[in-house]
């Protein structure tokens, strides 16, 4: 499956590259990189913006750049492919069809993955139709967390919503947390650093056992108490489930849109 030719080294493409190095997975000689700005990702030891001809021994394509240059960045170098190559997408709401065709008819498998890769802490939502891409796809992401495969390539847009800008909103509630905070009177530093490390916590806990997420809650809320009167708050009518649908079918018709 190597040589791999990684197109686009941004931020999802360079947490990547750190989930490999921390695993060993590919020796840094078996990764080639195609981008104009590589930015920050540490590219020592790998072959950065070859030529052309240098591309026909890729047997493995990581399309990781952004969705609305996809097309440019693959016209360039599908030409140069192998014609067994691979083509694993994380472009999200970019069709596995409309991949293939721009690459020449080459097996392609789209990926949906969070940036908890860099740690191997990582979620990935993987299709793929064809059984040799989906299994490239999982050489590549099976080191760096948890692989879950979808059967149907439309559910890729709820997995996107879900899993692949999940990690924003929890980001985000950890700032709306530490505003809180602040607002019942906490010092800033404090506020951070309870809004932080209590949602760490939390997230560690739920991932070190199989309890749903639903039983550990009923675990910390006792009745009468501090955390029923929050909830009340949280889990009303118009309160944190209904925002969080909102919140996902955007995401899911943004996908669509960029697809």
């Amino acid at each position: 499956m190597t040589p791999i030719l990684i197109l686009g080294v941004g931020r999802m493409g360079g947490a990547i590259l750190e989930g490999w190095r921390r695993t060993g997975t590919f020796s840094r000689s078996e990764i080639l990189v195609r981008d104009p700005n590589p930015g920050g990702a540490d590219l020592s030891g790998m072959s950065v913006n070859p030529p052309d001809e240098a591309l026909r021994p890729c047997r493995t394509v990581l399309l990781a750049v952004k969705p609305q240059v996809w097309r440019e960045a693959a016209g360039q170098v599908a030409p140069h492919l192998h014609p067994d190559a691979v083509v694993v997408s994380i472009a999200a709401g970019v069709a596995a069809a409309g991949i293939a065709e721009v690459f020449g008819g080459l097996r392609v498998a789209r990926v949906m993955p969070t940036t908890a890769v860099a740690i191997n802490r990582g979620t990935a939502s993987v299709y793929a139709a064809n059984p040799q891409a989906r299994a490239r796809a999982h050489a590549l992401f099976d080191p760096l967390g948890r692989v879950v495969e979808l059967a149907d390539e439309e559910m890729m847009h709820a997995a996107t919503a879900v899993s692949g800008s999940g990690p924003a909103y929890l980001y985000a509630f950890a700032e709306a947390l530490e505003a809180a905070g602040l607002a019942a009177g906490l010092a800033p530093a404090a506020a951070a650093d309870l809004a932080r490390s209590t949602l760490t916590g939390a997230a560690a806990l739920m991932a070190a056992g199989d309890l749903p997420p639903a039983e550990l809650r009923r675990q910390v809320t006792s009745p009468g108490g501090t955390t029923e009167a929050a909830l009340k708050v949280l889990m009303g009518q118009d309160g944190l489930e209904a925002l969080m649908k909102q919140a996902v079918a955007a995401a899911v018709a943004r996908s669509r849109e960029l697809g």
